[in-house]
């Protein structure tokens, strides 16, 4: 849906002009997730693929993993409208093997809800009127990645 390849991302402390009604969205510790439901009656998760592969380079860099992974993009919908479409790199060892059977879960559920896993410090990107953010989440000594981007029906 989105080309996340060759998106340039940065810290939010040092990112400029983003839109007053983005950066509720963007400059959030809490779960996507739960921000959702509460935001819509109706909330889904649409799997759009989950398959083996070579996660993008700028994706590497920040994981430095060299292993397989699997990668899962979805859209978040509100009210059967994807407002959200997400994209997460999950590097396979011990540590992820039962995130990889989630199906049609909210990753963000399964990751806020364990106090054992702990999230990294947020980037942000945008593309056109489309911004992102994306940190890591460390499970056991595996980190992986989970990129969100924020579609103008949310905010617009």
């Amino acid at each position: 849906m989105i080309n996340t390849q060759d998106l340039t991302w940065e810290s939010l402390t040092n990112a400029s002009n983003i839109p007053k009604p983005v950066l509720s969205w963007l400059d959030d510790e809490q779960s996507l997730t739960a921000k959702l439901k509460q935001q819509f009656d109706d909330f889904s998760v649409n799997v759009l693929s989950q398959i083996q592969a070579t996660p993008y380079s700028n994706e590497n860099e920040v994981l430095n993993f060299e292993g397989q992974s699997v990668i899962r993009e979805v859209e978040l919908l509100g009210n059967n409208q994807a407002v959200v479409f997400a994209r997460s790199v999950i590097p396979i060892t011990k540590d992820t093997k039962d995130l990889l059977s989630i199906g049609s879960k909210p990753l963000g559920e399964v990751l806020f809800n364990d106090s054992s896993i702990s999230r990294g410090s947020l980037q942000i990107t945008h593309t056109g009127n489309t911004w992102g953010r994306r940190s890591t989440f460390t499970i056991g000594t595996t980190k992986l990645l989970v990129s969100e981007f924020f579609l103008e029906t949310l905010y617009a």
